[in-house]
């Protein structure tokens, strides 16, 4: 295995990042760097990942970014039949893909992203106190089909499994909370499982810069 490096730190993009380094056991270092600080601007930084985005891994002569194909890339290159994240069969594949898919558009950049950005930073992006409202309704709308498939009793999206799904869909829950999002009964039982592993404990421990900054 090549010296993993992971770039990126503080968000709830790069944690899912930490997060599945942690579920599968593996040795990593961290750049700590932030957005909005002129650190993913740097020549080193843009010479690795040229959409000048975090969360990138670097994995020897290897470069991949965006959190969820992290995920999905330490499973197949790193995971063991005990360890993976994500499923090798078609069908099971391709539920994966699905979850995968309609937590990044349809949760993160329709919904929770819109906030981020008109609510959290105004400075940059401009208030739009309409495009908040209506992206937190469409959040709402759109984690109902969550809460039905969890109240067959299952404990994880894709059965009794934890794969990297729960990964991206806890991260998009633990986002909603902070925006005080109501979840009902299922998802908070759901988030609290996942967040309850010890690779998440570790993996928020990692997401903070100090972690990582702090002198040996």
């Amino acid at each position: 295995m090549s010296d993993l490096v992971l770039w990126g730190a503080t968000t709830s993009r790069t944690i899912r990042a930490h997060w599945a380094l942690h579920e599968l056991g593996l040795p990593y270092r961290c750049e700590p760097i932030l957005p909005r600080t002129g650190e993913t601007k740097t020549e080193r930084f843009t010479a690795i990942a040229p959409r000048q985005k975090i969360p990138a891994l670097v994995d020897g002569d290897f470069v991949v970014s965006e959190s969820a194909a992290i995920v999905a890339y330490l499973s197949a290159a790193y995971g063991t039949p005990k360890t993976a994240l994500v499923p090798t069969g078609a069908r099971e594949r391709a539920r994966y893909d699905e979850w995968a898919y309609f937590v990044m558009t349809e949760l993160d950049a329709t919904s929770l992203y819109i906030v981020r950005r008109h609510l959290g930073l105004p400075e940059i992006y401009g208030a739009a106190p309409i495009a908040v409202e209506s992206a937190l309704a469409y959040f709402q709308l759109q984690i109902r089909s969550v809460a039905a498939t969890l109240n067959d009793g299952r404990a994880w999206l894709m059965g009794d499994r934890f794969t990297g799904a729960d990964i991206l869909m806890t991260t998009c829950l633990t986002w909603a909370t902070g925006l005080e999002q109501p979840l009902g009964d299922s998802l908070v039982r759901y988030r609290d499982r996942a967040t309850a592993r010890p690779a998440h404990a570790a993996a928020v421990a990692a997401n903070d810069p100090a972690f990582w900054r702090q002198s040996p």
